[in-house]
């Protein structure tokens, strides 16, 4: 076991009326590959003190007190406790001995644990016991604002919550039902709380179903506008939010912390040549991402598959940017995006301003290889550096899906020029002899319209 000394300002919200909530114990129990070999998925191709970071970040993010961060290398998964025999009863001995009046509240396993193995642990230790997927959805349920968040966190704890009734309350045992002699058994307390579990879920399934139809309403009136939209997709904490605000000039929360964000919010940005486009801010991406999780923000996530372009924005002064870019990828392919085969997606690597200048001029040297269709850009959005550069590439991958047109209009038609300002992606404007020659780019849904009303010629490439 290897104990971790841990920075407790880190990851954590600096507000004065935050209280922590308990202290815990954070474990990291982590597989040792064998023979050399890398354990199979991407979350494991991290460092383990990186993983642990991470873990106890999560812990803080909830206004948990960690009082202890350790790595427990296991060589195989035990079906009754996870840990072997020996790690458990250490982490026992460890627990028991806290001085009087900081004892452990919780102890957190960054790992998911079946049902029966939280059990016997928590019976083990004398405490609680939290998994990763149980932390996550803590933080997930205090972050939800929106009334559609609520929804989507609660159906995913439900789900989480209905193969979990089999802890030692002693309620459990209790059978109702019946009366005198003539009543059977009735249902047991454990039965009545699955049955509750599973109506609750369907309501909030149907209501869902109400919130992705929601949805489609409004991507079909963007769609009539139209109004393109560009999603930003990212790990956690990679600085998505502040692009965001960089970008729109909005006021979305940004912080230093992990999931500072949860709500999808969507905010119009103005392109280079005057076009517009929506920006939308979806909730960030974890290693281990639980697939309750997955499925329960799939309404919110559509806004990425119905996206004009994506925006991969991650934290490229991050020490494990690889995995964490193997991670976001592993979701995307979850939700129908194949990253490799997408032709929507531009890479922003954020946070360049924490680069020093060998690091920096390597990566600008690897961008600068890297085939059209597959950009990547170098961004601060802290300092506001490479913005500009990356709407132009916004604007370029939205065009070109665009017809350009080369038209001839009579300069007291203002009411036509007025429609093609609003309407179409204006170029070029020359006035020669009384008449405005415009050279515009169009929406596909309005070529047509154009092409008609003013006699407008497709520009050969």
């Amino acid at each position: 076991m290897e104990p971790r000394d841990r920075d407790r300002g880190a990851d954590h919200p600096k507000s004065a009326d935050v209280q922590n909530t308990g202290r815990v114990i954070v474990i990291g129990p982590y597989l040792r590959a064998r023979h050399g070999a890398v354990q199979p998925g991407a979350s494991d191709a991290r460092d383990f003190e990186a993983r642990l970071d991470e873990a106890t970040g999560l812990a803080r993010a909830i206004d948990l007190t960690v009082a202890e961060a350790l790595i427990a290398t296991i060589g195989q998964i035990r079906p009754a406790t996870y840990l072997g025999k020996g790690k458990v009863d250490e982490i026992a001995g460890l627990i028991a001995g806290q001085l009087p009046g900081h004892g452990i509240e919780l102890v957190v396993m960054d790992c998911a644990l079946s049902p029966i193995q939280q059990r016997n642990l928590e019976k083990a230790w004398n405490t609680k016991v939290l998994d990763r997927t149980g932390l996550i959805l803590e933080i997930f349920g205090r972050r939800a604002k929106t009334k559609e968040g609520s929804l989507q966190v609660e159906l995913a704890h439900l789900n989480y919550q209905r193969s979990r009734l089999v802890r030692s309350w002693t309620h459990l045992e209790r059978q109702r039902g019946g009366f005198g002699f003539m009543g059977g058994p009735g249902e047991t307390q454990i039965e009545a709380d699955r049955r509750l579990i599973s109506e609750r879920i369907s309501r909030l399934e149907n209501e869902l179903k109400k919130v992705q139809a929601t949805r489609r309403l409004h991507r079909a009136g963007r769609q009539r506008v139209p109004y393109r939209v560009v999603a930003l997709v990212g790990y956690t904490n990679a600085g998505k939010s502040t692009l965001f605000n960089r970008l729109t000039r909005a006021d979305v929360q940004a912080a230093d912390m992990l999931f500072a964000t949860l709500d999808p919010t969507l905010r119009a940005i103005s392109l280079p040549h005057g076009g517009k486009a929506m920006l939308s801010d979806t909730v960030g991406f974890i290693s281990n991402l639980p697939t309750q999780l997955v499925a329960a923000f799939r309404a919110t996530l559509e806004e990425v598959l119905e996206a004009d372009v994506i925006l991969h924005v991650r934290d490229i002064s991050h020490e494990d940017a690889e995995a964490q870019q193997q991670d976001v990828e592993m979701v995307l392919s979850q939700l129908g995006i194949d990253p490799e085969a997408s032709d929507n997606i531009i890479e922003v690597w954020n946070k360049v301003d924490c680069l020093d200048d060998a690091h920096r001029e390597n990566l600008e040297n690897i961008a600068a290889r890297r085939p059209p269709e597959r950009p990547c850009l170098l961004v601060s959005a802290a300092t506001g550096e490479g913005v500009d550069t990356l709407l132009q590439a916004i604007e370029d991958r939205l065009a070109a899906a665009r017809t350009t047109l080369d038209l001839s209009i009579d300069a007291a038609d203002g009411a036509g020029i007025s429609w093609l300002h609003r309407n179409a992606e204006v170029l070029n404007k020359e006035l020669h002899d009384g008449r405005y020659e415009m050279t515009v780019r169009v929406d596909p849904s309005k070529r047509d319209i154009v092409v008609d009303r003013y006699h407008a010629v497709p520009r050969v490439a």
